[in-house]
């Protein structure tokens, strides 16, 4: 097939096995994972997305700062956009997102996560992967202030995780949420994290640890009486700032509890709506265990592609339209419209 974004399903209609068999090809350079995840988000630049901002309250008081886009077309679609571990809604994968999403017909809003809009949040509480209950805000704030008929959500790494467990975890998500798409999943958070502190990615791992524990500083000048000077020389792995932080923050026991209460994986049989999970094989993120293929198998919502390439949150393709951009129109047209 010529067509870069054509698939083929294996026994979808007949059987029930939506497993998807991915026809993603990338130019040779972009075969390599870890290449195509640098390109991805240190160089690649997407133009074009007029974003407005607003501000929500949250039940507890915090707060968290929606980006809005708007399609030309009337068509009272819209899609959520949910970042991973450390971004916000102005990184290439989310304006890319949200720019063909308004090319075909939807608004789109990209939701900034606790502390990652710029501005510290409140509380001593910030975000992790499986706070479902800040998804939920923000969808009941669109429910009950907008008119929208059809809504999906796309989240990305660690929005993934709070788009795939949200919708399997709760009986009442609302009739107007048609479907959803998860691009590079750590469905099972605890085979991930053990994946990222493998050597492979020490270079990731680095860099996301500088950022966490630049924003729990902040925390300490805020809240003193909860993080001393000494606590940062326990910090040595993300796992260690889970154990301090993460877990701790947020009403688990420690980080093991937090990987196991938090993942997406126990939830997704339960999701009720089409749902495409894309995980590249050469993600270096990802564990076997991040790969649910039993459960789609098992299930006529759950939609499974693994493409060979792609990388973690890279899947780059031409003429700077990424494969999961148009992976997404294409399934919300055939699966969920």
């Amino acid at each position: 097939m010529n067509d870069p974004i054509s698939f083929i399903i294996l026994g979808a209609e007949i059987n029930n096995m939506p497993i998807i068999t991915s026809t993603y090809n990338p130019p040779h350079v972009f075969k390599n994972g870890h290449f195509s995840t640098i390109y991805s988000g240190l160089v690649r630049s997407v133009n074009g997305v007029n974003q407005e901002r607003e501000r929500i309250t949250l039940p507890d008081t915090d707060f968290l700062d929606l980006d809005w886009s708007f399609s030309e077309e009337k068509n009272n679609r819209l899609a959520i956009i949910i970042h991973g571990l450390e971004g916000n809604g102005q990184r290439p994968y989310m304006l890319g997102a949200a720019k063909i999403f308004n090319q075909n017909g939807f608004d789109a809003v990209c939701v900034n996560l606790r502390t990652c809009s710029g501005e510290p949040n409140k509380l001593y509480r910030s975000y992790h992967s499986g706070a479902t209950e800040d998804l939920q805000a923000v969808v009941d704030h669109i429910v009950s202030t907008r008119s929208y008929d059809d809504i999906v959500i796309k989240g990305f790494s660690l929005g993934g995780n709070l788009t795939l467990k949200y919708l399997g975890e709760r009986n009442d998500v609302p009739s107007s949420i048609k479907g959803a798409i998860a691009v590079s999943v750590p469905c099972n958070l605890y085979g991930s994290m053990l994946e990222i502190h493998k050597f492979k990615n020490v270079l990731y791992a680095k860099r996301f640890k500088r950022n966490l524990l630049d924003k729990l500083r902040q925390k300490q000048k805020d809240f003193p009486d909860k993080v001393a000077d000494e606590d940062f020389k326990k910090i040595a792995t993300l796992k260690d700032f889970d154990d301090f932080y993460t877990s701790k923050a947020h009403g688990f026991v420690d980080a093991l509890d937090y990987y196991a209460k938090a993942s997406s994986l126990p939830h997704v049989s339960n999701i009720q709506v089409p749902t495409l999970i894309l995980n590249a094989k050469n993600d270096s993120f990802l564990s076997s265990e991040c790969f649910p293929v039993e459960e789609a198998e098992k299930s006529k919502y759950l939609y499974l592609e693994m493409p060979a390439h792609g990388g973690h949150v890279g899947f780059y393709d031409r003429k700077n339209i990424y494969y999961n951009e148009k992976r997404a129109i294409r399934f919300v047209k055939e699966h969920i419209l």
